[in-house]
């Protein structure tokens, strides 16, 4: 909910309100039969206040005289102090009290701001403590000018809710409310998010519904409403969204996801892994997302949905009469990855192999449908069959990628796939990438070819942390070249300081000539894709139409406005003599011109647009 002018605030039953007069505090805890508030003013002594229990297990306190900068915490009955599950801000981390914190102070700027259509986006995904040396919001906002000029037009900013310690990739938060104070305040937050309004980006927050970290989560001990043992998952028994009581967890979900739209002014999220979380209510808690972000303030603006989904539920994509989403905007497209880098790499192993049987043609098959599997079955997942026809998606419901923090980080060195590929078959695999209609997502530092490691990183307690280590290091056990102890020790330890600082971009090297080579070429896609290809998207419906022969793949899309065709060969020799393609040339490297026919060199991409009337 919006109020007056340039302040914006989300009305929630959960946490600390403030109001005129004080603050009014509520904590959900059936099992609980008496909860005390501990209240620290700012410069007083603490207080303890019991709260009232209400018949559906909510305790309540309205506190006159409590205000912004005071600290709380809720008292059980065993003598434990916890923190709000629905903190605004945890600066003393994850165990420590929270701080009452009053929305309204902050004063946007960005009252004419009302999005863009999803068409649009070109996702830039980063990680804020590795984006910049600072490691700080307010870092990374001085950086977001030089985003914009690259030909970004949304900044996905990788998990942000309070995990323990100083430094983690973000999915072992457990407080979901609560901007991780290692990287500012949500002062600083927001004046990131205003700043990148000012230049015409989007910006969109990645959210973890599936599971709470394993340090910090209270919630376990207190409120085991919260979770369903019905279900189990890899984090134990799963959040409740379909048992006894789910109706109030689902409402925290629900009402963190309009928080960070509403009180944040993101321009949507990005939920994590929807296929592990378990659901088998009617509507799926994905669809409800979507359906009060449409009723709130996607009435005013755009936002967006983006779901990763590794079962390839195209069902979750589906559009209605209006052509708009029924749940999800769009997907991360992990089968157009995993082609190309197979075959950039030549790697076939895990999961890799399902893609290793031709991945030039699978790469087709992914540019002009989507998802590659569709319901084959998976020879990683031993015959399981995998996905749903996709072909009824327009190619604006896939975020395509040639890495993500995913497949950089969870190899054992966190090696890029510039680090690892064919530089010629990437260079023609970023330029299919920019110039198909599906929606492009770069990973920080992909611009310029960034050669510092994205590594797996975390700050755990010290019997955790230890675990942790050891935990890492066997995963990789069964891998070539970590068969013996001796290898596996290289391996950094996610929770030393030095791997979280090896995983810093160095923005320096951007200067460099083969850096600025990449960062130049991506530059030029970028802006052929504004000028020539973005305006003809609205309105497209359908999957493309592929072939691949011989190491040369062609896809014809039809789209909004025109059609557009992309012939790229990633054969070790030149093609022989192929036919060109029709319509005005887009773009064009590695293809010469005999008559009526191309010949392509390796790492050859052409791509032609015509009119809506086949000029």
């Amino acid at each position: 909910m919006n109020t007056p002018s340039q302040h914006h605030v989300h009305a929630m039953p959960f946490g600390a309100t403030v109001h005129d007069g004080g603050v009014a505090f509520a904590l959900w805890a059936p099992s609980q039969d008496i909860v005390h508030l501990e209240h620290r003013p700012m410069g007083g002594e603490h207080a303890s206040h019991a709260m009232a229990r209400d018949a559906d297990g909510w305790h309540r306190l309205d506190l006159a005289g409590a205000t912004h900068g005071d600290g709380y915490r809720f008292q059980l009955p065993d003598g434990t102090a916890v923190p709000d599950p629905a903190s605004r801000f945890n600066p003393g981390d994850v165990h420590g009290p929270s701080v009452v914190t009053d929305p309204c102070r902050y004063a946007w700027r960005d009252g004419a701001w009302r999005g863009r259509p999803w068409e649009e986006a070109v996702v830039y995904e980063l990680h804020v403590g590795a984006f910049t040396a600072e490691g700080t919001f307010d870092a990374a906002r001085e950086r977001l000018v030089e985003l914009a000029e690259l030909g970004v037009t949304a900044v996905e900013l990788m998990p942000l809710a309070d995990f323990p310690g100083k430094r983690n990739w973000g999915y072992d938060g457990v407080l979901q409310f609560a901007p991780d104070a290692s990287y500012g305040t949500p002062d600083e937050l927001k004046a990131l998010v205003d700043a990148a309004h000012g230049l015409g980006l989007m910006v969109l927050l990645d959210v973890v519904y599936n599971h709470f970290g394993p340090e910090g989560n209270y919630l376990h001990g207190y409120c085991p409403e919260f979770f369903n043992p019905a279900h189990r998952t890899p984090w134990g028994s799963a959040i409740n969204f379909d048992g006894p009581g789910a109706r109030t967890v689902r409402d925290f979900f629900v009402h963190n996801a309009l928080y960070w739209v509403e009180e944040f002014r993101f321009d949507g999220l990005r939920m994590d892994a929807i296929h592990a979380v378990r659901d088998s209510s009617h509507p799926h808690i994905v669809q409800e997302i979507r359906e009060a972000l449409s009723a709130g303030p996607g009435r005013e603006r755009h936002v967006h949905l983006v779901l990763e989904n590794d079962a390839n539920q195209a069902s979750m994509l589906a559009r209605d009469g209006h052509g708009l989403p029924v749940a999800g905007t769009a997907q991360w497209n992990d089968d157009l990855h995993h082609a190309v880098h197979v075959l950039a790499t030549g790697e076939r192993d895990g999961y890799y192999a399902d893609y290793a049987d031709d991945p030039v043609c699978r790469l087709a098959c992914a540019l002009a449908e989507g998802f590659i599997y569709q319901g084959q079955p998976s020879v990683f997942r031993n015959g399981e069959r995998r996905g749903e026809p996709s072909t009824r998606l327009p190619p604006q419901a896939f975020v395509s990628f040639l890495q993500t923090h995913d497949q950089v980080g969870n190899r054992a060195f966190g090696e890029r796939i510039h680090a690892l590929g064919d530089p010629v078959r990437l260079r023609a695999a970023m330029a299919c990438l920019l110039l198909s209609p599906h929606v492009p997502m770069l990973f920080m530092g992909d611009e310029f070819a960034a050669s510092t490691p994205f590594l797996y990183f975390c700050d755990f307690g010290p019997e955790l942390a230890e675990a942790v280590s050891k935990g890492r290091r066997s995963e990789f056990g069964g891998f070539a070249g970590f068969a013996d102890e001796a290898a596996r020790a290289r391996i950094p330890d996610p929770n030393a300081e030095s791997t979280f600082l090896a995983s810093k971009l160095n923005w320096r090297e951007r200067g460099a000539r083969k850096h600025f080579e990449q960062f130049s070429e991506v530059q030029q896609l970028l802006a052929l894709r504004r000028r020539l290809i973005v305006p003809r998207l609205a309105g497209s419906a359908g999957a493309g139409i592929f072939l691949c022969e011989n190491g040369t793949l062609r896809v014809h899309w039809d789209l909004g406005s025109g059609r557009l065709h992309m012939l790229a060969h990633f054969g070790e020799a030149p093609s022989e003599p192929v036919a060109a393609t029709p319509g005005t040339g887009v773009y064009s490297h590695g293809a010469h011109a005999e008559g009526a026919t191309l010949r392509l060199d390796s790492g050859a991409v052409h791509v032609t647009l015509e009119d809506a009337h086949g000029a």
